[in-house]
């Protein structure tokens, strides 16, 4: 198969990896859905007080002296969801590098549309609650499910313009970053600043490690990077905030560059093909195990160990981490009264925040920095698709329940009412930004607003 000089083009990289990312967030979105029903049906079934007292079980892990025992779901939620944050970091460092951030053209918009769709959910959230005990909770509705949005975006196809994802992708990237600030600086109600200064310090030996170091291999950040969850989970800040910070030092450059690569490609390729011996497998062939191990060590000094390291952990977040936050935390009781707990000061303050807030923030803020000529649409790409894009950032979810549970004492009402809101918000955003695309937007697959057309614009 001959290849064109577009197949070589970056951008062509850059599309076919951001479609490979949007198939695996969409997918991890289904499989979210399916937990999370799964979570609603055990809960309110004969069977939930097996639900709670699952996740009340202690788990204990210690040495010695040197004990830490937790329920289950604080080890999901403190411990499992490091490790969720810990991609989410690598995907901003990314997203900073070289993805829909890197450049002030392609920030603008995404960084606006995210800003606004935080202050006007959190505004609304407090015009409601002003004054009460729930008044904590401003921080809920400003979060947006990357995996639940672009899951229910999959279920559109080739109809929603690639420059929609990109753009939803970078709004939820921007909105993690406030999510993270929103955590560290308002959440956190005690500080032991010698847990604090021993997490700052390791991650100093991180970012040495890579900065002067040049270490590349992942043992050394794996093992530094437990200790630095361990200290920040005794400093009194979020567990969660020491996956972020541990990713800004994973290294993100290369050893080798692109033609020594390929040279070495070359190499390993002819002396696999001489070393073809009639009779002999590759298992017998020590010349052609050697080539191939030569292969391995080019592509591991060729690849970056952020790229690496984010492949490895999407399925596990994707599939398992994210499944079992939504099994663990989705399990509210729906009571019969159902429609007085959706009119609580916090559950409409959450609600309105994610259904109407996102709408009126993203949208309103992409009108107005196109308007002033800051930034344009992205290519084939009109206000509604931005607006049912707005639509769907309501889908809160999991960085909203994350939220609620830090925001609100642990066996609150407060936390339930909480819940049973964002449930019900993502669920009518979803359906809403579903709507929006299918019936009000223009179809792209009818123009020609496929990933390939991309290419042609930059021959």
């Amino acid at each position: 198969m001959s290849h064109t000089k577009e197949d070589r083009l970056p951008i062509h990289y850059l599309l076919s990896s951001f479609d490979k990312f949007f198939k695996m967030e969409a997918a991890g979105g289904i499989a979210l859905m399916v937990c999370t029903i799964a979570a609603l049906v055990w809960a309110n079934s004969p069977w939930a007080a097996s639900y709670h007292a699952l996740w009340a079980t202690k788990l204990t892990v210690g040495i010695g002296d040197w004990v830490l025992s937790k329920a289950a779901i604080l080890w999901i939620n403190d411990g499992l969801m490091a490790i969720f944050f810990f991609l989410v970091g690598l995907e901003i460092k990314r997203e900073l590098l070289v993805g829909g951030l890197s450049t002030p053209s392609q920030t603008i918009m995404p960084v606006a549309a995210a800003v606004g769709g935080m202050a006007i959910p959190a505004l609304i959230f407090i015009s409601l609650n002003a004054g009460q005990e729930s008044a904590a909770g401003w921080g809920i509705p400003m979060a947006t499910d990357i995996a639940f949005a672009l899951g229910i975006m999959s279920l559109l196809g080739s109809r929603v313009p690639i420059g929609v994802k990109i753009f939803l992708t970078a709004v939820a990237i921007v909105d993690d970053i406030g999510a993270i600030l929103v955590i560290a600086i308002f959440y956190t109600a005690s500080l032991n600043l010698t847990a604090l200064f021993i997490g700052l310090a390791v991650l100093g030996l991180m970012a040495i490690l890579n900065l002067r170091w040049g270490i590349r291999h992942s043992i050394p950040y794996l093992v530094l990077g437990i200790v630095v969850w361990f200290a920040f989970l005794l400093s009194g800040i979020h567990a969660t905030i020491a996956g972020v910070l541990a990713a800004m030092t994973i290294p993100a450059g290369t050893r080798m560059n692109c033609s020594t690569f390929v040279e070495e490609l070359r190499h390993a390729a002819e002396v696999f093909e001489m070393a073809i011996t009639p009779g002999k497998t590759v298992l017998t062939n020590k010349e052609q195990q050697m080539a191939l191990h030569s292969l391995e060590n080019s592509y591991e000094a060729a690849t970056t160990p952020l790229q690496n390291i984010e492949h490895a952990l999407h399925p596990w977040v994707s599939f398992f981490i994210m499944p079992i936050f939504a099994l663990a935390n989705a399990g509210v009781a729906l009571e019969g009264d159902i429609i007085n707990e959706l009119v609580t000061p916090v559950s409409l303050g959450v609600f309105f925040g994610l259904v109407v807030g996102k709408q009126i923030g993203v949208t309103g803020a992409c009108w107005i920095v196109n308007k002033l000529g800051w930034a344009e649409f992205p290519d084939r790409t009109t206000l509604v698709h931005l607006w049912g894009a707005a639509c769907l950032a309501g889908v809160g979810f999991t960085m909203s329940i994350f939220i609620a549970n830090l925001a609100f004492e642990e066996g609150s009402r407060l936390v339930e009412l909480s819940k049973i809101a964002i449930l019900f918000a993502s669920l009518v955003s979803g359906v809403l930004g579903y709507l929006v695309l299918k019936y009000l937007a223009p179809d792209a697959s009818k123009n020609g607003a496929k990933p390939e057309d991309y290419l042609s614009e930059v021959k």
